[in-house]
Parts: C-alpha cells; structure tokens; sequence
C-alpha cells in the first residue's frame, strides 16, 4: 500500500461511522493473541459487509474460515431478526475468542460456529443460503465455491475475500505458493462461469461479489 492510499484509507475511517465497540477490542485482541492478526476484516470492510448485509436482508448466511469472528459479527448484525448465520472454522484452537466476542455483541443465538472443514460440513447442510462469504482457505477457494454453489438460492450472492492476494495475482507464483495459485485458479474460473454476474472491489485485499442466476 503506497503512502497515498495509507492517506486515504485514514481519510475514508474519519468520514464513516466510528468502530463498534465491541469489534474494536475485538480487533485488539486479535493483534495480542491471534498469528497473522492482519486476517482480521478490520473496520472498513466490516462496515462494509454490515451495510451490503443490510441492503440484502438475507435470512440465512453461510460463512467459511471464521478466524476472530469479525467478519461474522458484521454480517449478523445486518441480518434481519429472525436470521441465523452458520460460520465455519478449521482450526479449534481459534474458537474460544469468536464464541466469547457472538456473546458480547448479543449474536450468541444468531451465529453458530462449526468446527471441521468446510468442504466436509457444507454438503450436511438441509437449507438454502441467500449470502456466502468465502475467508478460509486460499488454496481451496475452487473447492469451497464447488462445494456451496449448489447450497446458495438462485438469486443468492456468493462474496469471496482477498481475491488480489496483496497484488500477487498479477506475478508469477512460486511452485510452493499454494494460496496465489489457490486465487489465480478461483479468478480464472470465475471469469469465465455464466451461472454467476460477477465484480471484483479493490477494497482492502479484493473482495468478489457474486450473483447467482
């Protein structure tokens, strides 16, 4: 990030609302305790996801890669009353900080948090979802799209976050850099996939945007 973006994401955070309280000490919490602390949704996007959240009223949310539970939060908290959002983390160590933060926020009974891979727990799942946000694993970003396509209602909307990966989509990645390749496949697949309307927002680290037919 070039120092004129820096200038201007701090130009954007004093001319939006302030922080909710709750996710700032979250976010705290998450830079004192949590590896790779950056992963967290952070105030700009989550503002942004709580307000795209609100604009599509979606009653039921599916979530894959928890890590904080930022992300989760936000979503939620623009989710209409009787909505419920299922959210998915592969690492059972990362769970006690999003479970604590769902009870502060007063989400305990909207969000609930499922341990194990996604690609192993969505298939189980009985309901439609009318919004996916896809933040888990980047190497399997193709297999999480494939493995809720069918799970999303038609009209629903898929999001996929970090899909310029720091700017490394427009270099060549190492043999051993499975998360660039994981973006790059995911991208070109998506380019060229007719059931869904797709844009990209250069927000943060890109954020995709999918309509499902």
């Amino acid at each position: 990030m070039t120092e004129l973006d820096k200038d201007l994401e701090q130009y954007i955070l004093e001319h939006i609302d302030p922080e909710d309280k709750i996710l700032y000490e979250l976010n705290r919490v998450a830079h004192l305790k949590l590896i790779h602390p950056r992963m967290v949704s952070g105030h700009l996007q989550g503002q942004i996801l709580r307000m795209l959240s609100y604009m599509l009223r979606p009653r039921r949310i599916l979530e894959i890669g928890t890590f904080a539970g930022y992300s989760a939060i936000c979503l939620a908290q623009g989710m209409p009353k009787d909505g419920h959002l299922h959210t998915i983390e592969i690492n059972d160590e990362l769970i006690d900080i999003p479970l604590q933060f769902f009870e502060r926020a007063g989400l305990k009974q909207k969000i609930t948090l499922h341990v194990g891979d996604a690609c192993d727990i969505v298939p189980a799942f009985e309901e439609f979802f009318d919004l996916v946000f896809i933040d888990g694993d980047k190497s399997q970003y193709l297999d999480y799209y494939t493995v809720v396509f069918d799970k999303v209602r038609p009209g629903g909307f898929i999001f996929a976050d970090n899909v310029l990966w720091n700017g490394k989509v427009l270099e060549q990645e190492n043999s051993n850099d499975y998360s660039t390749k994981g973006i790059k496949k995911f991208n070109d697949w998506i380019s060229s996939d007719n059931r869904v309307e797709k844009v990209i927002l250069p927000i943060r680290d890109g954020l995709m945007m999918l309509r499902k037919k």
